[in-house]
């Protein structure tokens, strides 16, 4: 009873405020129990730690060109799978679907701003963000309020303005004290903000450490690696102190496939001359962890070159949307990073969107999107088809197809696919363009034609 109503003052102090924040508790006393729920929801609670954390939209930098990518992300994974994302553009709806990545990469846009929400629950969005400026070495962002800027030394509830690098290494140096390493946590970016700090981490998990430079010793059997506080994604790779430690890194960290597609997602590792090592194998973590056994027309280990191993993964479903970890196993125990991200990996169907709709007058800008549920690479090249017939290449198509003005030839039932996948095909949607005297289609024409001729005849017999 007391610890009940402890739970309900809290919620109580903390409020509905005009951000989407997180509820999470962890289980004590022996086993563990974690509900992590939007704050306002309703959720039985019997355990007695208890953490509030918001819902932001992250911005990190995308590996294709000056671009970045958003993920509307939480402090901890939600229990109840979120019905879908909705995301927001200049406080308008934009579109909802089931993927917290947003579907497209972004340039940098002057007075543009992005949000989400857990649908359900719009009134709780996500602080607004928005992109200023993306060299090739940082990029600017301006939060409207939230835990990346109480980062910052300001309120939460205060605007902040922040320079992020796009790329950290590790770099190692001698150090004045005998038998240590000097590590230094490099910035791709001259103009990083310096309110900006370092987190570390030993064998990929976190430690104390903080700073931009760090002192260990030179016997560390540990591999170190470094982050940017408050943006953990923006992370090195592992080094190792000595010539031989135990390392693992992912060569991409997000990964955006197509439906029916196959795709490789690689690992590469070290590990101590002296230890052998038993075996090597994967895991897809959504809820739990499972192992991934193979299997010759869905999975596929490739393990034929040194200190990397492959998972390929064939005829991808929406299903193998996931988190993916590698691990090994010694003569002396398993070495897996449970407390580390892996790789996370979204399939993608295409889909055709129309905007302003998919009914529209003839002389109206029609803009149409081969939509996904995540980024695709920035230099896809996109096929679109009308009436199963390929259009001819013109100027405005890519992913975007604009009809400017839209005529009624344009009317008939589209589709889009990716040139390098041309068997991948979005389902077809109908376009239909109406004129002053009625409604145009491919079916409207042969049906006025009929009746006209239908007409002629009725004059003709009437004459005669």
């Amino acid at each position: 009873m007391i610890r009940s109503e402890k739970t309900a003052m809290l919620l109580a102090e903390a409020g509905c405020l005009f951000m989407g924040f997180i509820l999470c508790l962890s289980g004590v006393n022996g086993g563990e129990t974690r509900i992590c729920a939007l704050k306002c929801s309703s959720v039985d609670l019997h355990c007695s730690h208890q953490a509030v954390a918001e819902l932001q939209v992250k911005v990190i930098p995308a590996t294709e060109g000056q671009t970045v990518t958003l993920m509307c992300s939480s402090s901890c994974p939600l229990t109840e799978k979120p019905a879908a994302y909705i995301w927001y553009k200049n406080r308008e709806f934009l579109y909802e679907d089931w993927s917290p990545w947003y579907q497209e990469l972004l340039s940098s846009e002057e007075a543009v701003t992005y949000s989400c929400a857990v649908k359900g629950y719009e009134d709780l969005r996500a602080p607004e963000v928005s992109v200023d400026s993306i060299t090739q070495t940082c990029f600017s962002v301006t939060y409207a309020k939230g835990r990346m800027c109480s980062s910052q030394q300001t309120s939460v509830d205060e605007s902040c303005s922040i320079t992020y690098p796009r790329e950290i290494h590790v770099q190692r140096t001698p150090a004045e004290q005998r038998g240590h390493i000097r590590l230094t946590c490099n910035s791709s970016c001259f103009l990083t903000d310096p309110l900006i700090s370092f987190v570390w981490y030993e064998t990929r998990k976190p430690t104390v450490k903080e700073g931009k430079q760090i002192l260990v010793p030179s016997s560390l059997p540990d591999s170190l690696s470094c982050a940017v506080k408050g943006l953990e994604d923006v992370r090195s790779a592992d080094v190792c102190v000595n010539d031989s430690c135990w390392s693992l890194n992912y060569v991409h960290s997000r990964i955006c496939a197509l439906e029916g597609s196959s795709v490789n997602i690689s690992s590469k590792y070290s590990h101590p001359d002296y230890v052998q090592i038993q075996s090597k194998c994967w895991y897809k973590v959504k809820r739990e962890a499972e192992q991934l056994t193979e299997d010759a027309g869905h999975v596929e280990y490739d393990d034929s070159m040194k200190n990397q191993h492959i998972l390929r993964l064939k005829k991808l479903k929406r299903d193998d949307s996931a988190e993916y970890r590698f691990t090994f196993t010694t003569e002396y125990e398993e070495v897996n990073q449970s407390d580390f991200p892996g790789v996370t990996l979204i399939v993608t169907e295409l889909r055709v969107k129309m905007s302003p709709s998919a009914v529209v007058t003839e002389g109206q800008r029609v803009t149409l999107t081969c939509s996904t549920s995540c980024p695709l690479t920035d230099n896809t090249n996109y096929i679109w088809y009308l009436n199963s017939r390929p259009l001819t290449p013109r100027e405005n198509q890519n992913k975007h197809l604009i009809l400017d003005p839209v005529s009624r030839e344009d009317a008939g039932s589209y589709s889009c696919a990716v040139k390098t996948n041309k068997d991948i095909s979005s389902a077809p949607k109908t376009l239909t363009v109406q004129s002053i005297t009625g409604t145009w289609t491919p079916a409207a024409a042969g049906v006025s034609a009929a009746l006209l001729l239908l007409i002629l005849l009725t004059v003709c017999c009437w004459i005669r």
